[in-house]
């Protein structure tokens, strides 16, 4: 079998474990609402249930040999894990107060705030053509939300613009996350996950109410459930093909989430969206992967070539070739660190991808 037969074989793979993975974070929304249980009760005990499960797979794996961890790279991941167990609590209120599609799609501005946040941590540079996928993106959520200046002063309307609020929150925490838990490298991602989902169990147990969980029966299911679909197989899918792809496929295949979360919202409980909401979806769709891509508004133009016969300024390197390699989450739903794409001792991570991910 030749090298690019391999290649293509092994692109297909990644293709379809990331597409799989999108799915499943798509149909979180539904075992969150019909679990019953307080968006807290709910955090607590995927943490509980993914703590085992990705503890069990990690064991199998043998992660545990030569892991890489420090003191300070598990206090980095720990950081970042109090950031991502709240940004879920908020986004599963989110679901209630808007619903599932409202919820999802206004969650996935957050590779903005990671792009804000770079540049007031980290000075990161913020271009002309970044500012404006912003702007495109925040029009975008103005349509999403279907909201008015009216709408802040009608009672009525209290609580579905808390949820927004409560997903603009979610997505701001993601980021955080996101941005913390990209400077934690040489450490398998599976392993940083499970640091995240285990400090989640301590921190959320002051909110959460086990009274109110007697008599569910059945629905336990659900719960455990976001705990060994939604944590562990998710995580082990995604973190799988972001070795097998390019950064264009993983910034595509992304919008899978969101997608199946609206077609599950619609199907199981018949929310649907407006058409004046529907036009804002291409709108942030757009603008994330012109941030992830780099696209520009324009051609871009050629750089300039030096004059024939003359080398290069002493001193002045080539400028790098674009990396090719893929960088989450979400997302949905990436749920955990989706761009701390590294394994023992060595790192791959793209800071252009943050893949949107309740997950």
């Amino acid at each position: 079998m030749s090298t690019e037969t391999r290649s293509g074989n092994t692109e297909l793979k990644g293709s379809i474990e990331l597409t799989a993975a999108m799915v499943l974070s798509g149909t979180l929304g539904i075992f969150v609402v019909e679990s019953g249980a307080s968006p807290f009760n709910v955090v607590f005990f995927r943490c509980l249930f993914g703590a085992i499960a990705l503890g069990l797979y990690c064991l199998v794996r043998g992660f545990f040999k030569n892991h890489g961890l420090t003191p300070k790279k598990v206090g980095m991941a720990a950081l970042g894990g109090a950031f991502i167990v709240f940004n879920w609590a908020f986004l599963f209120e989110a679901y209630e107060s808007t619903s599932i599609s409202v919820a999802t799609v206004v969650y996935h501005t957050q590779p903005f705030y990671v792009m804000l946040l770079g540049a007031v941590l980290f000075r990161d540079k913020i271009t002309a053509t970044k500012l404006g996928w912003l702007v495109v993106a925040f029009a975008g959520l103005i349509l999403v939300a279907g909201v008015s200046v009216s709408d802040f002063q009608d009672g009525a309307k209290s609580g579905y613009l808390a949820g927004l609020g409560m997903a603009l929150l979610a997505a701001v925490f993601y980021a955080f996350s996101t941005v913390i838990t990209k400077r934690v490298t040489g450490v398998r991602p599976h392993l940083v996950a499970l640091i995240q989902v285990v400090l989640g169990i301590p921190l959320l147990l002051p909110f959460a109410t086990f009274g109110d969980m007697a008599g569910m029966g059945a629905d336990w299911g659900w719960l455990v459930g976001l705990g060994l679909i939604h944590t562990c197989l998710m995580y082990v899918l995604m973190y799988s093909s972001y070795q097998k792809l390019p950064t264009a496929k993983i910034a595509v295949l992304a919008f899978v989430y969101p997608a199946v979360a609206m077609l599950c919202d619609w199907a199981v409980y018949g929310h649907s969206i407006s058409l004046l909401q529907a036009l804002g979806i291409p709108l942030i769709v757009g603008a994330s992967l012109g941030v992830n891509l780099g696209w520009t508004f324009g051609p871009r133009r050629p750089a300039p070539e030096a004059p024939a016969g003359t080398a290069p300024t002493a001193g002045k390197p080539a400028a790098p070739a674009a990396s090719a390699s893929p960088s989450a989450p979400a997302s949905p739903s990436a749920p955990l660190p989706s761009e701390a794409r590294t394994t023992a001792g060595t790192t791959t991570a793209d800071d252009k991808i943050t893949i949107g991910e309740s997950r």
